[in-house]
């Protein structure tokens, strides 16, 4: 079983480890060298772990009580903004992702007083969110060699 929660300060490198693995496995691969070298250089910023130390840059996780690891994360900068929902491997399809994004929506409506959350869908993702409600607000962009699709969600 797992729980959903915040994440733990030394939690962050572990984190970031997990995110950064399944980014290769499944979405890297279709990134050219210099969508991969911007998403390493996003996800391992000192920049961000030092915000996200002094609480300014969320991170919710997914924990395995039996495996005693972070399976799953997802994270919300610029007020509502989701970055980097990731769930390991081995977890897919267990509504890891969806849980994760239920709490984090769920506290961006009723603590934080926010009417929406958006996403820069990967093309791999892009179908979870409209799933999930989602509706696109752009077409698709590729920024630093980053493919997504600016999408929202009210709350």
């Amino acid at each position: 079983m797992y729980d959903i929660r915040w994440a733990k300060k030394e939690e962050w490198s572990e984190t970031t480890m997990m995110i950064w693995n399944t980014f290769l496995k499944f979405e890297g691969q279709t990134y050219n060298e210099e969508g991969v070298k911007h998403f390493f250089e996003f996800v391992f910023d000192p920049k961000i772990r030092q915000a996200f130390e002094a609480g300014r840059y969320q991170m919710m996780v997914a924990y395995d009580n039996n495996k005693k690891k972070i399976v799953g994360a997802g994270s919300i900068r610029n007020r509502n903004h989701l970055s980097l929902l990731f769930v390991d491997e081995n977890y897919h399809l267990q509504g890891i992702g969806r849980n994760i994004l239920d709490k984090l929506c769920t506290y961006l409506k009723n603590e934080e007083g926010e009417a929406s959350i958006t996403v820069n869908a990967a093309p791999y993702a892009h179908a979870f969110y409209k799933i999930y409600g989602f509706e696109e607000t752009g077409s698709e962009e590729i920024v630093g060699g980053i493919e997504y699709i600016p999408m929202e969600k009210k709350l």
